[in-house]
Parts: C-alpha cells; sequence; structure tokens
C-alpha cells in the first residue's frame, strides 16, 4: 500500500513521484522471491534482509513515475529503497 500515492500510509516521496504503485502480484512476488533467498542461504524462515535483498528486482517494473518523477531524473530504485528505508520493522516476528 505504501507505493500508491493516492494512500494514507504513502510517505511524502512516492505522493510526489510515483503515477501507479505495485499491486497484489508485487506483494506475492515478493513474498515468492525472499522465500526463495532465505532457502538459498540454507535458512527455512524469512527474514526483513530477504525481503531487503530482492525488493528492487521485485519491485522495479511494477512502480510507475509521474511526469515530475522522471523531470527531476528520480528512478524507482530512488523510491524502493526510500520504502525500505521508511518501513516499520517489527521486531520479534
Amino acid at each position: 500500500m505504501r507505493t500508491h500515492p493516492d494512500q494514507a500510509l504513502a510517505p511524502p516521496m512516492v505522493r510526489q513521484f510515483v503515477r501507479y504503485g505495485s499491486s497484489p502480484r508485487g506483494a506475492q512476488g515478493l513474498i515468492l522471491a525472499a522465500k526463495i533467498h532465505a532457502v538459498l542461504d540454507e535458512r527455512y524462515h524469512v527474514a526483513t534482509e530477504d525481503i531487503q535483498a530482492v525488493a528492487k528486482n521485485v519491485l522495479r517494473h511494477r512502480v510507475m513515475l509521474n511526469f515530475e518523477g522522471q523531470a527531476e531524473s528520480i528512478g524507482t530504485d530512488d523510491i524502493i529503497d526510500h520504502l525500505l528505508q521508511s518501513a516499520p520493522v517489527l521486531a520479534g516476528v
């Protein structure tokens, strides 16, 4: 939901530079890729680091910038980095 500029959870950078956010399939892809990343690291649980490691590759083509974002040379990777840095992390989950 934080990738959608019209949502209350969206940070100011998303509201300013994003036209379309990721769909539910983006969340499904993120979960699946994070599971694969964890298994390749010989773990059977997904950690925050797994999600961070795959987020750019999964979401890069699912977040579309608006004209202002393109004019300011903002990249989708910049948006995703900002989302990852500003996302609340649940400790112990």
